[in-house]
């Protein structure tokens, strides 16, 4: 277990540190070296997330009613942040964090029975599909449609960069359901709709993340659904999707928060024992320094993605922006993390073997996704400065 973080530094609850110990002994048994096997032979850690299932910590934020733990986002994200600090970053806990709480929130009693015991004990699977093409950040540009037809709907358009379609039991699509309004802005609504639905193909997005999740473009081709597909209300899609924005942001913070706690303790170690000129090279001001500011910037997010999962639980309205700045903060100090430890290592930092350089665009990752750095700073400048919109 990475032992360099003292977690009363940042937790939020007194059950954090042995939640912590639970989930770190768990993964730790599996490692840095599990997860870059499995993406060596594009397998699945299906071992892993059992376990992670039999532990209850998939279903720490369902509800106890339908078999999970009963607890919030700040429980949760203290999992996923263990989980990649041993050096296994799982996007699909990511997931979890959207799918859960939106159909905890906007499902019916029947979607509620039908899915959460699934989630919870990690049975069953849900992708989520929402980006597109020609939409980018700009939800209210989303192209693919949701026509009534008969007592049902059917879905046009496509859907990028929809991660895990592959594992999953259905997938959560966001559509228009509606003509635009004045603004050029849709009715959006959510579905629920089987993975293997008619209609619906799949193309793998070749990528750079070392993960054992494969992205794809999906094509909805006059797909036929039934009136039960769709969640909630028609045309409150947008609101319904909020549910699940927060507390995605929050576990990508808490990815890049557990992947910057793997390469500063790699970094550490190497630099304690690695001798140069009968010294350990950490005793240069010149390698530790770089290492204690990056471990330094690591705890400040680590702070503000807690606060935020804090205040998202707590159903404050300051949990948006706290959410979005601790996703910012991640990104940047986990980069800063593993390029430090990265240098620390020298030749051996680039190579495969050490751990450290296949983490490098999973981190990248998420200072684009789930939201671009620039609408965080656009959002930060408008609703927390009280600046003009920008755009």
């Amino acid at each position: 277990m990475n032992m360099l973080f003292r977690s009363s530094l940042v937790d939020t609850a007194d059950h954090h540190p042995m939640l912590r110990e639970s989930v770190g002994k768990l993964v730790g048994r599996y490692g840095r070296r599990y997860f870059q096997d499995l993406h060596r032979s594009r397998g699945k850690p299906t071992e892993l997330w059992a376990e992670l299932a039999a532990g209850g910590f998939l279903g720490l934020m369902a509800p106890e009613a339908y078999g999970g733990g009963g607890l919030g986002l700040a429980d949760y994200a203290v999992m996923v942040e263990e989980v990649a600090a041993q050096g296994c970053p799982l996007l699909s806990l990511v997931i979890n964090s959207i799918t859960i709480p939106i159909i905890e929130a906007h499902g019916d009693e029947a979607l509620k029975r039908e899915w959460l015991p699934g989630l919870a004990n990690g049975s069953r699977k849900i992708a989520f599909a929402i980006t597109e093409p020609d939409a980018g950040t700009n939800t209210h540009r989303i192209s693919t449609t949701a026509s009534q037809s008969g007592d049902g709907w059917r879905l046009n358009g496509r859907k990028y960069w929809t991660s895990a379609v592959d594992e999953a039991d259905a997938i959560m699509v966001v559509a228009r359901s509606g003509a635009p309004d004045a603004r050029g802005r849709a009715p959006l609504s959510l579905f629920l709709i089987p993975a293997d639905v008619k209609g619906l193909s799949r193309t793998p997005i070749e990528t750079a993340l070392h993960v054992p999740e494969t992205q794809f473009m999906l094509f909805f081709d006059d797909v036929a659904i039934p009136a039960g597909s769709l969640i909630g209300k028609a045309g409150d899609g947008l609101r319904q999707v909020f549910a699940g924005l927060n507390p995605e942001r929050v576990c990508a913070a808490a990815i890049n928060n557990g992947i910057a706690r793997f390469a500063l303790e790699q970094g550490a170690r190497y630099a304690n024992d690695r001798r140069v000129w009968d010294v350990p090279i950490g005793a240069h001001q010149g390698v530790a320094h770089p290492l204690a500011k990056a471990y330094m910037a690591v705890q400040q997010a680590r702070l503000m993605t807690a606060r935020a999962a804090a205040l998202s639980d707590q159903g404050s309205s300051e949990a948006g922006e706290a959410a979005n700045i601790a996703k910012f903060a991640a990104a940047d100090a986990s980069l800063e993390a593993l390029d430090q430890a990265i240098q620390v290592h020298g030749g051996n930092g680039l190579a495969i073997e050490y751990g450290l350089a296949d983490l490098w665009f999973v981190a990248r990752l998420h200072k684009t996704a789930p939201v671009s750095r620039e609408m965080i700073l656009n959002f930060v400048a408008q609703h927390s400065l009280g600046l003009p919109k920008s755009y």
